[in-house]
């Protein structure tokens, strides 16, 4: 069974920690490199990932001892297609480039990546300068994160669906959904996956 895009960044981010600094990152350093609101929230992402076998974790009070099992995956190369806002929707800006990512964050239909811009999704663990994996789809279920088209400009938001109405809403409790009528709402797709740049975020912390 493989992991969610929530258990695979955490298993990239402690792979990455491991990798420059020789020992595993502690739950606070995951919590606030990732953005939960808890250690508790760390402790369940790394239990469902070892209960899926990538990680081995020691329970008897040692601290910096998870282990890794290898994540057996390829890569694709997919479209970058410039920024999508995670604050009030904006263009998406299409620029001729492509990106590696891991085969399991791709969906069935056609895939693309997105760089967010603004912080609105911060409390789902999405950051500024994040790259969203989205695979094309015209809906969505209520609770996913898409991006869409709000009269014809970009957002990434939690899609939620009543009646006739749409509601886009932020994982930030400082700002407000976006809410409108579903005929002013188009779903460009669903996001499947994030890549982070671990190892630049760590240096320049202090």
């Amino acid at each position: 069974m493989g992991l969610t895009p929530a258990q695979e960044r955490v298993y990239r981010f402690v792979r990455a920690y491991i990798d420059q600094h020789g020992y595993a990152p502690s739950y606070e350093e995951i919590r606030s490199n990732l953005g939960f609101q808890s250690l508790n929230a760390v402790f369940k992402h790394l239990k469902l990932i070892e209960e899926r076998g990538y990680l081995r974790i020691p329970w008897k009070n040692k601290k910096r001892a998870l282990e890794l099992v290898p994540l057996q995956t390829g890569s694709e190369s997919i479209a970058f297609l410039g920024v999508v806002a995670a604050g009030t929707p904006i263009e998406a800006v299409e620029v001729p480039e492509s990106i590696e990512v891991p085969e399991n964050f791709l969906g069935n239909g056609g895939n693309f990546a997105l760089r967010v811009k603004g912080d609105s999704m911060i409390d789902e663990g999405i950051r500024d300068g994040d790259i969203l994996i989205i695979t094309k789809q015209p809906h969505a279920e209520n609770g996913q994160t898409v991006v869409a088209l709000v009269n014809g400009e970009s957002t990434v938001k939690k899609f939620y669906h009543y009646g006739e109405e749409i509601e886009l809403r932020p994982a930030n409790e400082s700002m407000k959904p976006i809410r409108v009528s579903a005929d002013e709402v188009e779903v460009v797709g669903v996001a499947m996956g994030l890549l982070r740049n671990y190892r630049q975020r760590s240096r320049s912390i202090k």
